[in-house]
């Protein structure tokens, strides 16, 4: 080909331009648009207190989803995360049941989210084993824990301090929920973005044998990747049975779904090596508008879940009708 019948284009386009182009642009734009919907739906959406409540509804997934979208970028996956939030909420209600205080309780939440994410992250770094095998198997196997122990009972009688932490408040209509969504945002976008680490994140998941003969080590990479899905599932937990006040062994039974479609609504490459903190945030705020807005009209949980399939299904496969419509 001579260079005259090459297309040069007329100018580069601008970093704003390339910015109003993406994925989290457009998601955006989808997010203002259900607020304005959901405003004209329900006389009661528009209320600071119900917009308060309305972040309940997407703030403790989207801890996960920030150290999901991690694991996912890097070409891993974790679907025992809502089995995690069980089993450490079946520990800290059995804690909870001889006296131990908000402090223990914290800390054996955050203890057992740790472990369950070592374990899953030596049997995928370790032995080499599919983590979407090993996740599905040990999902049954927390949650199965937690039907041994509770079998059709509940754990209650939290103490009354641990209640701030799913059902306080630090000012006005701000929970403390909030506070942690924003505090995690935050510092999951400056470790994946602006860190050497979150670099090597990109790069295995792009390759993962290009990047160990870089002098990537990968496997400690995603064994630290596991150890903080474990660790955000442990904060989930916490959160979600404060602000329940109880724990059965069915507790976020399907909330892995959700997580996963925040992630993958949020732009990461279900493939892994793309994806953006930015991208998950404005996700997890559409998730938590459409189904607070939807609960207004007083619509089945059952048809959300539905939703939500079609949602998943939808981003995975939309990019490649497009690629073949292009075609």
């Amino acid at each position: 080909m001579s260079i005259s019948e090459r297309h040069i284009p007329d100018r580069l386009k601008s970093p704003l331009e390339t910015r109003l182009k993406s994925w989290e642009s457009l998601l955006l734009l989808v997010a203002v648009a259900i607020f304005v919907l959901n405003s004209f739906a329900s006389p009661y959406f528009l209320n600071a207190w119900n917009l308060s409540d309305a972040t309940f509804n997407f703030t403790e997934k989207a801890m996960i989803a920030f150290a999901m979208a991690l694991l996912i970028v890097s070409g891993e996956i974790d679907l025992s995360v809502a089995a995690i939030i069980a089993l450490a909420s079946t520990a800290m209600g059995a804690a909870a049941q001889v006296g131990m205080g908000p402090v223990p309780l914290t800390l054996i939440g955050l203890g057992v989210g740790l472990a369950c994410g070592a374990f899953n992250g030596a049997l995928v770094t370790g032995l080499g084993l599919p983590s979407i095998v090993v996740t599905i198997g040990t999902m049954s196997l927390f949650r199965g824990i937690s039907y041994i122990v509770l079998g059709d009972g509940a754990y209650g009688g939290y103490p009354a301090g641990f209640a701030v932490f799913g059902q306080g408040y630090v000012w006005w209509v701000i929970t403390w929920e909030m506070v942690f969504f924003t505090v995690l945002a935050v510092g999951f976008g400056v470790l994946l973005h602006k860190t050497n680490f979150g670099r090597a994140v990109y790069a295995i998941g792009n390759n993962p044998t290009a990047a160990m003969f870089s002098g990537i080590r990968v496997g400690r990479v995603k064994f630290i990747l596991f150890l903080l899905t474990g660790l955000m599932s442990g904060v989930a937990a916490i959160c979600l049975t404060s602000r329940l006040g109880s724990t059965r062994p069915s507790i976020a039974f399907g909330m892995e779904l959700e997580v996963v479609t925040m992630v993958v609504l949020g732009g990461v490459s279900i493939l892994g090596g793309s994806g953006t903190i930015p991208g998950v945030v404005i996700a997890a705020f559409v998730m938590g508008l459409v189904t607070f807005g939807l609960g207004l009209l007083n619509v089945p949980g059952i048809v959300m879940s539905i939703l939500i399939g079609c949602l998943l299904i939808g981003v995975i496969a939309l990019p490649r009708l497009w690629s073949k419509w292009r075609a």
